[in-house]
């Protein structure tokens, strides 16, 4: 039987996805897990308790921060589109900078946000700087 590239192809193409895991929604998996119950599955927030992330000046605004603020939490005020914000959001020291990075892609390309796409290298540069 001769060779035939085409075969090879097109078996590579039906391997191939079984040998990588599915990151392309661990984002959003991520979110429902860690964020939705607090900020809502919309990215809403809740009133003047929890700051949205939906159409957030502040994902804009803090950019750089934001891996830590992930990985730390924040205890400080901090204000959203205007309006102050006082509550507590806990730290997620458990999630690797790989997580942390689907995450923030997440975050920051739905409900409005257009955040540029980051990479692990650029999360774990931020990570290396947190307090």
């Amino acid at each position: 039987m001769p060779f035939r590239p085409c075969f090879l192809l097109a078996a590579l193409l039906l391997l191939l996805p079984g040998c990588f895991s599915n990151n392309r929604h661990q984002g959003e998996k991520l979110y429902a897990q860690h964020c939705a119950s607090c900020h809502g599955d919309q990215g809403q927030g809740l009133a003047r308790l929890i700051p949205p992330l939906a159409e957030s000046d502040y994902l804009v605004d803090h950019r750089a921060e934001l891996a830590c603020l992930l990985r730390n939490g924040q205890n400080e005020v901090i204000v959203v589109n205007g309006v102050g914000y006082h509550n507590i959001m806990p730290s997620n020291k458990g999630l690797s900078p790989a997580q942390l990075t689907n995450l923030l892609n997440y975050i920051e390309s739905h409900w409005g946000n257009e955040g540029a796409p980051r990479t692990i290298n650029d999360v774990q540069a931020q990570i290396d700087k947190c307090h």
